[in-house]
Order: C-alpha cells, then sequence, then structure tokens
C-alpha cells in the first residue's frame, strides 16, 4: 500500500462510508490505494497470487525399457544397446495425476536437478480443456460395435473445478498452473498454448501477465482443414488459436519452411544437369557493362557503380562449385538445384494441409476427443528445440506430443488426470518404440509415476513440532477420521465391537485397509479369523492397493463371501462424497499358468494367460429401457457384461444382447514381469533438515518386459507370452492386465523352474 495516500478530503470520507456501510469500493479506489505498475489487468473473482509449492514423491508404477515382439527375450547389456533401446541417463516420465501438484513437485522437488542436468525444460506444448464437458468420455469398441465410456468421478470433478464457476474458475485453474509451468521453463525456453474461440481472449491476458508482454511471440492460426458442421446464421468456426511466448529475449528458434508443391515444382525446376538433380536458373545480375566478364575471368570485384545481389563471399563460393551460369545476353544466373529449396519460411497462418486435421483412415487416428495432428505438433517442437532437448505436455491426452518428441530425438515428460489417457498414451509409446527398433533408430525407455499414494499420506501429516505424545493423539485422530470418511462414502454405518471391521452396509460387515499400505495376506487373514470366531459369513474389505500375490481364494476355501473393492481416489473430495458420487469398484481377477521348456540350465518360461474377470456397473438398464426411443439402441454396462439394449420399431419389445461373449473381450492390454522385485522403488526425498536424500518405498517397480495390446487398426490379443531365458531356481514373477477402461490389475505368482 502507498505509504501516503493521494486522496482528497472528500474521497477519504467516501472511503470510510462505503467500508463502515459493508459496501465494495468503487473501482477507481484500487488504483488510488494500491501500487500497481499495470496499464492493462485480468481479474477475476478470487484471483490470488499464491501459487502451490506441495512437494510430493512420485511413485514408481512401470518401466517400460524396450518393446516386445520377438519370440524369445534375451539378456542385453551399454547407453543403447544392441536393440536400440536406451538403459542409462534420463528415463522419460509419464504422470498421472493432478498436474498442479505434479508441477509444484517437478518445481519445488528433487526431480528439479535431474531437469536441470538434461539442460532444462526447453518446450511446453499444453492443450488444456476448452472444448467443455467433451474431453473425459471415450468411445470403446467391443467387438464390431462402440460405447461411450463416461467420465470417472475424479474426471467429473475436474470438470467441476475448472468449469463450475464459468470463466472465473477456468481461468483460476490456468493461471496457477501456467505461474509454476514458467517457473519450471529454463530461461531460453518457450511455451505454446493451444485454445478456441471460448477462452483465447482470456488466456492472451493470462499468458501476457504470467510471461509478459515483452515475451509474446506470435499469435498463430490453426486451420481445421476439414471443420465439421454448416452453419449458416454466422460465420463457421474453422480455426484454433496457438499462443507463443518465450520465457526471455533469448529463445530457440529454428525457421520452419512449407515445402513448394507440385505444381511449382513441374513448372519452375524443369532444367536437369544430366544425372536427374533438377534445378532452376536465378537471375544473380542483369545484364550490364563487363558483368559476364568479370564472372568468365573470376575477377569479382564489379565495375565501380554496380552493385550485385550476392556478397563476394557467396560469389565466389558459387564460382568455386560451378553454379553460375553465363547466358548469350550476358546475364549471370545462379543453378538452383531443387533438393536445395526449403521452401517458404512459415508464418502465422498455419493454413496449409500439411498441418491439417487428422484423416478418419490415418494411422495415428486414435479417436481420442482433441487429437491433435502429429504434423502440427512437429513443427512447433521442430522450430522451438533441438534434438536430445527435453519438452514437455503437461495435458498430453493421447500423447501425441510425447510420440513426435520420441521420433524427433528429444526427451520428454507428459502426465494427464485420465487414467486412459495415460493408458492410450502408453500403447502409444511403445508403438512408437517398435517402430523405431524395427527402424534401426535409438530410443528412449520411459516409467510410469503417479503421486497418489503420496496424497493420501498427506491426510494423515501430523505436526512434527508436537510432542510425541500428542503427535500420536492427532494421528489416532485422522485416522479415525479417514475410517468415518470412507465409510461416509461407501454408504456404510459405522460399528465398534469388532477388532477387523470398522462398519456395515446392509447384511455385509466392512473392513478398512491401511490409508499408506495395501492390503495384505495377514490383513486378510486377520479377517478371515474374525469371521470365523464371530459367525461373519459376508464381508467387504476396502483398500487403495492390494499386495500382489493377494490369494483372493482364501476365504471362498473357509465358506466365506468376501469382496474386495478398491477405494478410488477421489473419496478425498468432500462434494463427491456429500453427491453420492464416489464408486468403489471390484478387484478384478487374473487366471494365468507357466510354460516351462528346455533341460538342464537352458530353461525357458513362457505365462499363457487364461482367464480375466471384472465387475462393472456402469448404467441403470431400467432407466435406459424406459428412455430409449422406439428403433433405437444403446450399450450399457451391467455386471460386469456389455449389452446392447435395442427397443423394436413396431412393438416396443426390448431386446437384451450381450457383447462381451468371452472373458478376452474384456482385455485391451496384458504384460510380464519375469524378475519381479528385482528393481526395488528408489525414491528421492527432502528431510526436515532440507537435505536431500535417496529412500526405498518398501515397493518394486514392474519392468515391462513383454507386452500384448489391442490398437484401433489390430484388435487381436496374443495369449502366450515369449519365451524368456532363465536359470534355475525360483522366481516371482507379475503379470499385469489392463482392461477396456484402463484399470489394471496385477498378480505375482512364485515358478519354480
Amino acid at each position: 500500500m502507498n505509504n501516503k495516500l493521494n486522496l482528497t478530503d472528500n474521497e477519504k470520507r467516501d472511503v470510510i462510508k462505503y467500508l463502515e456501510s459493508g459496501k465494495s469500493l468503487p473501482e477507481k479506489y484500487r488504483f488510488l490505494l494500491f501500487d500497481t505498475d499495470k496499464e492493462v489487468e485480468l481479474l477475476w473473482n478470487g484471483k490470488t497470487d499464491e501459487v502451490e509449492n506441495t512437494v510430493l514423491p512420485f511413485q514408481t508404477i512401470e518401466h517400460i525399457d524396450e518393446p516386445r515382439s520377438e519370440d524369445k527375450i534375451n539378456r542385453q547389456e551399454s547407453l543403447f544397446d544392441t536393440s536400440g533401446r536406451q538403459i542409462k541417463g534420463w528415463s522419460n516420465k509419464l504422470i498421472w495425476g493432478d498436474n498442479k501438484l505434479i508441477l509444484s513437485s517437478l518445481k519445488n522437488g528433487p526431480l528439479r536437478k535431474q531437469i536441470e542436468a538434461e539442460g532444462g525444460l526447453k518446450l511446453i506444448y499444453i492443450d488444456p480443456p476448452f472444448d467443455v464437458g467433451a474431453d473425459f468420455s471415450m468411445n470403446i469398441e467391443i467387438g464390431e460395435e462402440s460405447f461411450t465410456k463416461k467420465p470417472s468421478v475424479i474426471e467429473e470433478i475436474a470438470y467441476r473445478d475448472t468449469w463450475g464457476k464459468g470463466a472465473d474458475s477456468f481461468i483460476a485453474m490456468i493461471y496457477e498452473r501456467l505461474k509454476l509451468m514458467h517457473g519450471l521453463l529454463a530461461n531460453d525456453g518457450s511455451i505454446y498454448v493451444h485454445c478456441d474461440w471460448r477462452v483465447n481472449s482470456y488466456m492472451r491476458l493470462v499468458l501476457d501477465e504470467v510471461f509478459g508482454v515483452d515475451n509474446f511471440r506470435n499469435e498463430i492460426i490453426w486451420k481445421r482443414s476439414n471443420p465439421h458442421g454448416h452453419v449458416t446464421n454466422k460465420y463457421a468456426n474453422i480455426h484454433d488459436t496457438i499462443l507463443f511466448y518465450s520465457k526471455s529475449k533469448n529463445y530457440i528458434f529454428n525457421t520452419q519452411y512449407t515445402p513448394a508443391d507440385e505444381n511449382y515444382i513441374k513448372t519452375f525446376f524443369k532444367l536437369d544437369d544430366g544425372d536427374g538433380r533438377k534445378y532452376r536458373l536465378v537471375t544473380l545480375t542483369a545484364p550490364g557493362p563487363g558483368e559476364a566478364r568479370y564472372f568468365n575471368e573470376k575477377k569479382i570485384t564489379p565495375p565501380k557503380g554496380n552493385h550485385w545481389r550476392w556478397s563476394q563471399d557467396r560469389i565466389n563460393e558459387a564460382i568455386k562449385n560451378n553454379l553460375i551460369v553465363i547466358t548469350k545476353n550476358n546475364s549471370v544466373h545462379y543453378k538452383y538445384y531443387l533438393e536445395d529449396n526449403k521452401g517458404t519460411p512459415v508464418q502465422s497462418l498455419f493454413i496449409d494441409k500439411a498441418v491439417g486435421n487428422i484423416q478418419s483412415i490415418s494411422k495415428e487416428n486414435l479417436d481420442y476427443p482433441t487429437q491433435k495432428p502429429e504434423k502440427l505438433i512437429e513443427r512447433i517442437i521442430k522450430a522451438s528445440s533441438n534434438e536430445d532437448d527435453l519438452i514437455a505436455d503437461f495435458f498430453c491426452g493421447s500423447g501425441t506430443t510425447l510420440a513426435v518428441a520420441e521420433k524427433l530425438g528429444r526427451k520428454w515428460i507428459g502426465s494427464d488426470l485420465g487414467k486412459f489417457s495415460i493408458h492410450t498414451t502408453r500403447k502409444r509409446m511403445i508403438g512408437v518404440q517398435r517402430e523405431m527398433k524395427k527402424s534401426e533408430k535409438d530410443f528412449r525407455a520411459f516409467e510410469i509415476l503417479n503421486i497418489g499414494k503420496y496424497e493420501r499420506e498427506s491426510f494423515l501429516k501430523v505436526n512434527e513440532n508436537l510432542r510425541e505424545e500428542e503427535k500420536r493423539k492427532q494421528r489416532e485422530r485422522k485416522e479415525k477420521e479417514f475410517i468415518s470418511l470412507i465409510l461416509s462414502a461407501y454408504k456404510a454405518e459405522p460399528v465398534d465391537s469388532f477388532n477387523m471391521f470398522v462398519g456395515k452396509k446392509r447384511d455385509r460387515l466392512v473392513a478398512v485397509g491401511s490409508i499408506d499400505t495395501p492390503v495384505t495376506n495377514d490383513f486378510l487373514e486377520s479377517v478371515i479369523a474374525e469371521c470365523k470366531e464371530k459367525g461373519v459369513t459376508k464381508a467387504d474389505i476396502l483398500g487403495f492397493d492390494y499386495e500382489m500375490g493377494l490369494n483372493f481364494d482364501e476365504a471362498k476355501k473357509q465358506g466365506l463371501n468376501v469382496q474386495f473393492r478398491v477405494i478410488p481416489r477421489e473419496v478425498f473430495d468432500k462434494k463427491a462424497v456429500e453427491k453420492g458420487q464416489v464408486r468403489f469398484y471390484d478387484v478384478a481377477y487374473i487366471e494365468v499358468k507357466s510354460i516351462i521348456r528346455g533341460r538342464a540350465n537352458a530353461k525357458e518360461i513362457a505365462i499363457e494367460l487364461t482367464d480375466f474377470s471384472v465387475f462393472y456397473n456402469q448404467d441403470n438398464t431400467g432407466e435406459v429401457e424406459e428412455k430409449l426411443r422406439a428403433g433405437g439402441n444403446k450399450i450399457v454396462i451391467e455386471n460386469g457384461q456389455v449389452i446392447k439394449i435395442s427397443k423394436d420399431k413396431q412393438t416396443n419389445a426390448i431386446e437384451r444382447e450381450v457383447l462381451t461373449k468371452k472373458w478376452t473381450d474384456w482385455i485391451d492390454y496384458w504384460s510380464v514381469d519375469f524378475d519381479y522385485e528385482s528393481k526395488k522403488e528408489i525414491v528421492r526425498v527432502v528431510d526436515k533438515n532440507g537435505e536431500e536424500k535417496e529412500q526405498w518405498t518398501g515397493n518394486y517397480i514392474f519392468e515391462n518386459e513383454w507386452q500384448s495390446f489391442r490398437t484401433k487398426k489390430d484388435r487381436m490379443l496374443e495369449l502366450t507370452s515369449a519365451f524368456k531365458v532363465t536359470g534355475k531356481g525360483k522366481m516371482q514373477v507379475a503379470i499385469k492386465v489392463i482392461d477396456i477402461f484402463g484399470n489394471d490389475t496385477t498378480k505375482v505368482i512364485e515358478i519354480n523352474v
């Protein structure tokens, strides 16, 4: 605030009257009362300069260091080995979670040093959710049919938080994230923000404020080559806006060119020097006294008063390379070869077909909402980064930015809130790795990370400044609050006469696993023991994670009906709990068998997937049948089956057709780690003294050694893995299955070879 208020006596009296009556001050007083050097500023409800600074460790879920399609997996050893995979140095990062917490943890946490060791983050491209309401629904294929996967609750919450208050909440969301991106970006880095007519005016002002008006570089107009819809009451919207800002005046920029079209080439490049190289003649000087003679005699200095178009050094080089042609009329020309023609420098209108929309028959088309063409992203990455630079996309969607970055030899970080987005990107990146391996090009490993577990741990965080007894009491209180929260979300009533059970839902007792550790076999055995002791026959066990190798069949053997359910992350959202939006889902079941062949020390092992079962409900079938129009149909999810409901046009009779005819229809992807527990999950953490240290989390990283998955073009799925060369002894093998919704289930088996 000003030390001296520049107010008249009347203005001072007015301010006091407004404050006493509880009314807002007129806008003019903001500039009179407070210092500001901003001539233009974007204001919104709840604006604050506070930025998230939480640092959460990243949990490594999976490490994918080599795509497997061959029949046999051998051991490889060296930065890139003989198969092309990178096995040392930077591993690319695909992160699932809220990008605000991800950005804050990258900017302020230990991973920041790794980023800076790689030269810093040079380029950010983001395509935030401006297509209101359409970003989280996905079309999923089952045989010949497809149905729409509804957004998860966590995606619905993100939509609510982004658009719940209209433009105010969208601007607040993007402003804080852009501030974090600005802090993470290298000084010579740039950002490209993709938006459309809904938010481009707000976005420009937000970027001006965060990056500075002086660092605005371009407003790029991207024309969609095949826009949809025919509008007659206004001009049709056929373009998006891409806003390009740098962090400073010194930034990377490599001019890009639009290649010459075929008609231009046919018209102008008609000459051929005999070896198939086409060229055209470009006039260097007009006919004039003695000019041709100077070139013939290689006397480069022009006659007094004449000015040639090129410098003498460039003319010397052209003569040296026999690129000068002198015509009969003494005109001097330069031989301009077709291969030297870069084309026209790209301008701020991206209207060429090369970067237009994705064609429906294109190999890159994943039918993903908001997916952008690879050529568009390629132009941006080539312009604002160099090979081996680190780039990022924090709304990565189907992974287009990451796929292009990999192909162009860039390192990358990608993140998204949607689990299905992460899964789609995982498959896409493995596909890119396989292509590069086939072309004998090097590629990098990537790892899938999340911060979900640590978000949960923060719920129980206690004040470290308290005495031990007070800390113990605070933790106990928070653990009770956690149990109360889970029971409320599960719509169960609390009970207090049991050791393991904390709630009851109808005729089933409820046990809740720990907030920060998986449900273990020991926990399950204790539940079974109490069931037998107190005559309980039906129970539900709720947990965020379940120990790999958990024996789900043990309860059945004891004659008990025990259901395992996963607690979703959105349980910590108060509004979602209050509205009854939190859905707990059943743990899927995996059955496999091992195949061992070979003799003595020359053993090989493969895994065959023999069964997979899920239990999902997405729709109320009664409501669907009631609202269905005559002759219409809709696909629903009921009790672990995908069902097509049709209503006869003449009789209104309802017909149900089950589309998931076999267990494999539920599987989108599966993979094998033949040596689970060989790679510990090590995280870097900052202790209370501010010192960094490495710490084992107690978990192991799933190393993806072989995988089979469906794509839009290829719906086939292999059910037996490649064989892995191994020695004698016991092996821990982990099998991961991802269903058509993007949810994953992992099973660990022990094999004695």
